[in-house]
């Protein structure tokens, strides 16, 4: 198969503690540029796990994510969002609201979407970036949420704010998983009139790999601690055919 996939982990220092929690993620990307993350959240100090699937077209649009939260080793709320032309909707069930059914009429396709992994944040810059041209701020308006909290531990349930991202230049920088030469980008959320401090991402490559984060508001930095490449698998030359052929020859033989 052509497809490409990385995996990482991050890990979420609190300033003066330490590591308060960590992201495992995976990216699958696809041929055209299409491309799923999938990512697991702990955040030990809300008792709090986040687990995310979403997926984005080849112009790095959002597509559909599912996001399934757990607190205090409870069922918070899960939540499907799907993302056209022309309409956002959130089919979701949560312990404070039951069954939850939204749809806004939009104008466009929003712009990006936040289900609050690190790499959402990483990926809101990515599409900024795409959309500054030869200026420094990339506006992207109505940018859809799965929670308006800063940790993201209501709803799931949709939500909408303006980001303005703002490039920085590059910077070569080490973590634990390596040095990596990154673009420092800086979202600035215009939530409550954009006074709270924004999130700096330091992202690496054309596919935005998240590789440090900064949120003074959280007093924590995110730093990537792994990161790995799987190479495409060839399919195996055989006769034996795919499984819907098996399947059928199995029908004509039981018919």
């Amino acid at each position: 198969m052509s497809h490409r996939t990385y995996r990482g982990k991050l890990v979420y220092l609190t300033d003066g503690v330490g590591e308060e929690g960590r992201e495992f993620f995976t990216v699958t990307v696809q041929p055209d540029g299409s491309r799923i993350l999938r990512a697991h959240c702990e955040m030990d100090n809300d008792h709090l796990i986040r687990d995310v699937v979403y997926a984005l077209d080849g112009d790095w649009q959002p597509e559909e994510c599912f996001v399934r939260l757990t607190i205090g080793g409870k069922h918070q709320g899960s939540a499907v969002f799907r993302f056209t032309d022309t309409h956002v909707t959130c089919d979701a069930l949560t312990a404070d609201d039951g069954h939850l059914s939204q749809s806004f009429e939009v104008s466009e396709r929003v712009p990006s979407f936040g289900a609050h992994p690190l790499c959402c944040d990483t990926w809101h810059s990515k599409k900024g970036d795409l959309v500054r041209g030869e200026s420094i701020i990339g506006q992207l308006r109505n940018v859809a949420l799965s929670s308006p909290l800063p940790n993201g531990g209501s709803g799931p349930s949709l939500s909408f704010v303006g980001v303005d991202v703002v490039y920085a230049g590059t910077e070569e920088i080490t973590v634990p998983a390596g040095t990596f030469k990154t673009k420092h980008m800086i979202n600035q959320s215009l939530r409550d009139g954009g006074t709270k401090p924004p999130v700096e991402i330091w992202a690496y490559s054309d596919d935005f790999i998240p590789v440090r984060g900064r949120w003074e508001l959280l007093h924590q930095t995110y730093e990537l601690v792994e990161l790995s490449y799987t190479d495409p698998v060839a399919p195996k030359d055989s006769d034996a055919g795919s499984s819907w052929d098996r399947l059928a020859d199995f029908d004509k033989t039981v018919g």
